[in-house]
Parts: C-alpha cells; structure tokens; sequence
C-alpha cells in the first residue's frame, strides 16, 4: 500500500463506509479531479471486504487521503475544520454549493457577508464541511 504524496501536509478523511462514495463525488465536482491511488480490503479484513482500506485523490492539484474505518467511533466530522474553495466565478461557486448542499446541511446561505463577493458554507451528505468563497 503507498501512502504517499508530494505534499508535506495532507488532509485526511475517515469515513465508515463511505469513503469511496464520497471521493467519487468530491472528484466528479472539480475539473482537475482524479483518485490517484486505491487500496481495498480483502476477505480477510479488518475491514469489509472491498471497502477503502486506503485511497489518495486530487483535486485542484491538492492531495487528499480517505479510508473506511473497520472500527465505529462516537465523532465524525466537525465543521471546526473546513476545506476553504476559492472559486474562479459565480457560476462555479453556485454549482459547488448545489451539490454539496443536495442532502447536506447549509451553515451559511449563499450571500454577501461584506468580507466577499459571495460565500456560503455547507456540510455535505457525508458530514465534510465546506466554505466557498467569490473574492473580492
């Protein structure tokens, strides 16, 4: 299994049992979008057979790392911590925010907040956080 990156700092993305789901969606969101690397458990665990046991993904340029965790925990994801886009026009910023809202949870309606053009904050349906942001 590689676990590397060319980037020092990588963030990374525990889910259970939808890692794979939700990284399909993230790259079918951004032009410059791949999965670089895919790791599945077997049949002989820990986790259930053919889920993420390990898996890297692009966006933008920027690595991502995910994984199916085989154990439940009592956290999941906060929006404490969030991944900023700064989008290139409006049209993309109202494109991201209706796909990360379908099914997800709105923070901060699209809107002028007078530090921006326009920004908004969501979580999406798998709980990741996300602020879009139009600058000025």
């Amino acid at each position: 299994m590689d676990i590397t990156t060319p980037q020092k700092i990588t963030t990374f993305l525990m889910f259970e049992g939808t890692a794979e789901e939700a990284m399909t969606f993230y790259i079918s969101l951004f032009d410059d979008a791949e999965v670089v690397n895919i790791t599945r458990y077997g049949a002989d665990g820990p986790g259930k057979e053919g889920s993420v046991q390990h898996a890297t993904f692009s966006l933008a340029g920027q690595h991502y790392m995910c994984i199916d965790s085989p154990a439940q925990h009592e956290f999941t994801f906060t929006p404490s911590i969030s991944l900023f886009v700064q989008c290139e026009n409006e049209a993309e910023l109202d494109r991201l925010y209706a796909a990360l809202a379908e099914q997800g949870t709105e923070l901060m309606p699209l809107g002028t907040y007078g530090f921006s053009t326009k920004f908004g904050w969501v979580n999406d349906r798998f709980g990741v956080s996300w602020q879009l942001n139009l600058p000025a």
